[in-house]
């Protein structure tokens, strides 16, 4: 796989190592903010073989903790669940597949706890014996179930598995942006210390910066909110060139 660069050779490249197509989204977004972006995604989503014997009898409602989780769609024509959403990109995704009923928590998973807890009682969700389903990885990053324990009835739906790519290190990079705690694992197993002695790591939040802090990078920034726009904020203004 080769990196994506812009067209000057001007200004720190970023290493971006989220899976497609979000990557292609935020190479544009660190392109218009002056830096050159290095594609070279380390995981890639992999849709699981739909179950023959899919029940959706008992759920009330849905909550995505990432876009991925919208391949739960290709599963059903169902589309009059409230959805609860952990940010608003994936709130949006769920509406261009046709949700209507959608709320974001606008933040992290336990944003998003704390939004379901709100209004499953406040919609009278917690009357029926309904559950709230989330759709999501085979090993998710965020224990939903366990958030919720005790205040709402949940029950994971793996639709996808998130693998890592044969990808080797950029040859040239400055800063690597990292999204997810999966994401971070995954470099520690491709980047030796050396070569991340002279660079910056961006991490999305301090779980995902967990991993990172072995590698012994030069820097290692953390965005304010988990979210793009935090992230991107938190890679600073690019050198002037020279």
């Amino acid at each position: 796989m080769t990196g994506t660069t812009g067209t000057s050779e001007d200004g720190p490249r970023v290493w971006i190592t989220r899976t497609a197509p979000g990557a292609a989204r935020t190479a544009e977004a660190i392109r218009d903010l002056g830096f050159i972006p290095v594609v070279v995604p380390l995981l890639e989503v992999r849709p699981l073989e739909k179950a023959a014997d899919l029940d959706l009898g008992d759920v009330a409602a849905l909550a995505f903790t990432s876009v991925n989780g919208l391949i739960f769609a290709d599963l059903t024509l169902r589309r009059d669940w409230p959805v609860f959403a952990v940010g608003h990109r994936t709130a949006q995704a769920a509406r261009d597949r046709g949700f209507t009923d959608v709320r974001s928590a606008g933040g992290d998973a336990e944003d998003l706890a704390t939004l379901i807890a709100r209004e499953w009682g406040a919609r009278g969700l917690s009357r029926g014996p309904g559950v709230l389903l989330v759709p999501g990885a085979v090993s998710p990053s965020a224990d939903m179930a366990g958030l919720l324990a005790g205040r709402v009835p949940v029950r994971s739906m793996p639709v996808y598995e998130t693998v890592e790519t044969a990808v080797q290190t950029p040859a040239a990079f400055d800063i690597v942006l990292v999204h997810s705690a999966r994401a971070a694992e995954a470099l520690t197993q491709c980047l030796d210390p050396l070569t991340a002695a002279g660079r910056t790591a961006v991490a999305l939040s301090p779980q995902v910066a967990g991993p990172l802090e072995a590698l012994g990078f030069a820097a290692l920034r953390i965005a304010a909110r988990p979210d793009e726009t935090s992230l991107l904020e938190a890679l600073g203004n690019p050198r002037p060139a020279v």
